[in-house]
């Protein structure tokens, strides 16, 4: 019984902190955000966190988001699973009568068009469930067009239609279509503790009181409860910046001018809950020449984004020598702003690197060096090519891929290359600036050696890697080049595997 309400508490608390990561973004600068609700009046089930935008903000489809509806699912461990069928069983969302569909179903007849639904929870998709290959890598939405892609009711995807617009009692899959789309899905999220740890970066950057590590009461816990007690539990930016006045949460402060200047390039807008950072002026935004990951039929990736990339970041360069990269972006692109950045250009950089902690600004002396591990390296033959593969497994395994895609398409590669962690692949595995760079120069020392007796030999760069290494890996471009960077599929829509984007001499 006492575990019951431990984990009934630590339940409250969770959706508790996922309101304040939304609640935050009021106070950001340039914010889209103009309304966070804690436990709304509506629609049911997907009413623990509400978000509303002005103006309606970009995600991977071509309609604009006006309003975001969450349902927060905590869970005392975090090795459960759950798949498409459980989208059918109320017992699931913890209700007796209506499943997580029925309830979206009855909330899309209410909602704005414009809005979209999020399933957010601790547990992650079964390996197998079907699923998995539905939810996009970019924004963790439904993949519609891949649910829907015109095979029978006997097809992998067929039961899953079948069976959702069964348990919803729909006619046909237009009806499933209008139903679920604008449907997300955010599996394996943050920790109790890491969405402390947010918060608290959250709350510094905007000028708000953090809770010291060492406190045992998370303060921002208890003001939500006591807030929905209130019934004040509807926050506009004025709102909330009255609530922090009233509470003693301001922090009183002279800001000293920032000598970074923020800007950012967006290729992909990924599953954040709001678009900060940079100034509008100060971003070049390319998802009008993707489709998700994908580059729009008729565009080029040397011809059509390259130049927009290094026209942007020279404009920068005019305005400060002192940049902060926020790159949404693809890996090609951080590779290529490193090389447009190189080491001899004079340009100090610092780099906002996202993870599962939160957002971290990670520059090239930040003392991370000495925290993580050097690659082990490995060379293979291929064949009796000039060229070089060089696959880069930080994130996950690259070299498996690498090679297939070598030894299918490129009879030019006469050597594999394969950097790897000592401790394998994981998402925690670089522990800053300074780790990233010193892996990148790592890559770059090799790949010279390397390529002594040949320096005309062109380089083709796998990587499942932070932007960041990618960034600091194209300072060293000079070294490697020519070379060729390349983008995997990661959401398996397209080519499901490797395609080349930029050659840089």
């Amino acid at each position: 019984m006492a575990d019951a309400v431990v984990a009934r508490w630590h339940g409250d608390n969770y959706q508790a902190r996922i309101f304040w990561e939304n609640a935050f973004n009021l106070l950001q600068p340039h914010s889209c955000v103009v309304e966070v609700t804690f436990e709304a009046d509506g629609p049911k089930a997907f009413d623990d966190v509400v978000v509303k935008y002005d103006p309606p903000v970009a995600r991977s489809g071509p309609e604009r988001v006006s309003v975001e509806y969450h349902q927060v699912k905590w869970h005392v461990q975090t090795g459960g699973r759950f798949g498409y069928e459980d989208f059918t069983d109320p017992n699931f969302i913890g209700a007796q009568s209506f499943s997580l569909l029925e309830r979206l179903h009855q909330a899309r007849k209410t909602a704005p068009v414009s809005a979209i639904f999020t399933f957010l929870t601790t547990y992650r998709i079964k390996d197998g469930d079907p699923l998995a290959q539905l939810i996009s890598g970019n924004d963790r939405s439904l993949l519609i067009e891949r649910l829907f892609d015109g095979t029978t009711d006997r097809s992998r995807m067929g039961k899953v239609r079948k069976r959702w617009r069964e348990h919803l009692k729909l006619s046909n899959d237009d009806e499933l279509r209008a139903v679920v789309r604008g449907l997300r899905v955010i599996e394996g999220y943050l920790s109790l503790e890491e969405l402390r740890a947010n918060i608290n970066q959250k709350a510094q950057i905007v000028g708000v009181l953090a809770c010291n590590d060492a406190d045992s009461v998370f303060r921002y816990d208890e003001l939500a409860r006591q807030l929905k007690v209130r019934k004040l539990n509807a926050f506009s930016r004025e709102l909330l910046l009255q609530l922090c006045r009233e509470e003693g949460l301001l922090v009183e402060r002279t800001p000293e001018p920032d000598p970074f200047l923020p800007i950012a390039i967006r290729s992909f807008l990924g599953p954040a809950a709001d678009i900060v950072g940079a100034s509008p002026e100060d971003t070049l935004l390319l998802t009008d020449d993707f489709r998700q990951r994908y580059l729009q039929d008729g565009r080029e990736w040397q011809r059509d984004i390259r130049p927009k990339v290094e026209g942007f970041l020279r404009a920068a360069v005019k305005r400060s020598y002192k940049l902060r990269l926020i790159l949404d972006a693809h890996a090609s692109i951080a590779f290529l702003a490193g090389a447009v950045f190189h080491l001899k250009s004079g340009v100090e950089t610092q780099l906002v690197q996202k993870g599962r902690v939160g957002t971290r600004t990670w520059y090239a002396n930040d003392g991370s060096a000495s925290e993580g591990p050097r690659f082990e390296m490995t060379e293979e033959l291929l064949g009796g090519g000039r060229d070089v593969a060089v696959a880069i497994s930080i994130s996950q395994s690259a070299t498996v891929q690498a090679r297939t895609y070598a030894a299918m398409r490129l009879s030019e590669v006469g050597k594999l290359i394969s950097f790897n962690l000592p401790s394998g692949p994981g998402q925690a595995s670089v522990a800053g600036g300074e780790h990233a760079a010193a892996l990148a120069e790592q890559i770059s020392n090799n790949l010279r050696r390397i390529k002594a007796e040949d320096p005309d030999a062109t380089v083709h760069i796998f990587a499942a890697a932070p932007n960041s290494l990618l960034f600091y890996l194209g300072q060293h471009h000079q070294a490697i080049a020519p070379c060729i960077v390349y983008e995997f599929d990661f959401d398996r829509r397209a080519h499901k595997t490797y395609q080349p984007s930029f050659m840089i001499d």
